[in-house]
């Protein structure tokens, strides 16, 4: 809310354009005027927080909820609140669409990080060129391109969880660099040379057998134990019979909204 003076509607409009969300216009005596600036203020500020709230309590969600109430997803539930305390790499393992990414967000959310970002990186969408500076970041010139310096996902997740899904499609020369950097609790950007600090919990995802790339030579040993101090394995729902009923219902509901 900005105040204004008889005549400067010109300016009343710019601010509205620049941000504010209205404004009264001088002058006023009247205790009532007060009384609607604090009631207007008041009123955004309580819709804000509730919007906020809302989104949280829907990203915190039970899984029960999100993915059905059979046994296996009651076992997974058990399994996400006994690792979200702790700091715990964790691998989540299954086949695409049998939701990886809820599991994370629910391991994330019931964490002491929750008040912290959530980022998560899609390693089957970045070109191999662009890997690195996805993650780790760059600094001005380090590229053509790079007109500006950018923070990794490393930095903007610091303080929170960083979510690598579909992690087999990482390259192998990216593999070794995020080895270095969960070791050494930093990262260093594309074209620098400082170290910058970072503190985030890692959760990994994948639809492949991690254990045979290993053997096949296509994926680090010492990576993969890095991050497999905890799995969580999602059965596919031809294996939850269970749970279909249950989502069909949901999602013919929330069609019906």
């Amino acid at each position: 809310i900005m105040i204004t003076s008889f005549g400067l509607v010109k300016g009343a409009v710019e601010a509205l354009r620049a941000g504010a969300h209205d404004y009264l216009v001088k002058p006023f005596e009247h205790a009532d005027v007060i009384r609607s600036i604090h009631r207007a203020m008041t009123d955004r500020g309580l819709r804000r927080t509730i919007r906020i709230l809302s989104d949280r309590a829907r990203e915190a969600a039970s899984l029960h909820d999100l993915m059905g109430p059979s046994d296996q997803i009651a076992r997974i539930s058990a399994d996400v609140a006994r690792v979200a305390l702790s700091d715990f790499a964790v691998l989540i393992t299954g086949a695409t669409g049998t939701g990886k990414e809820l599991v994370a967000r629910a391991i994330h959310q019931a964490s002491p990080r929750a008040c912290g970002s959530f980022v998560a990186v899609d390693c089957g969408a970045i070109p191999e060129t662009l890997f690195e500076s996805e993650l780790f970041g760059h600094e001005k010139g380090a590229f053509t391109g790079a007109e500006r310096q950018k923070p990794g996902k490393f930095e903007i997740a610091s303080g929170g969880t960083l979510f690598l899904d579909e992690i087999s499609n990482m390259p192998p020369g990216c593999q070794a660099k995020l080895l270095r950097a969960l070791q050494d609790k930093s990262v260093v950007r594309v074209g620098g040379a400082r170290a910058v600090s970072v503190d985030i919990r890692l959760l990994a995802a994948t639809n492949y057998d991690l254990g045979a790339a290993v053997s096949a030579g296509a994926f680090r040993q010492d990576l993969f134990f890095r991050l497999n101090e905890f799995t969580i394995a999602i059965p596919p729902l031809r294996e939850r019979k269970q749970d279909i009923i249950f989502l069909a219902k949901r999602f013919l509901d929330l069609t019906n909204d």
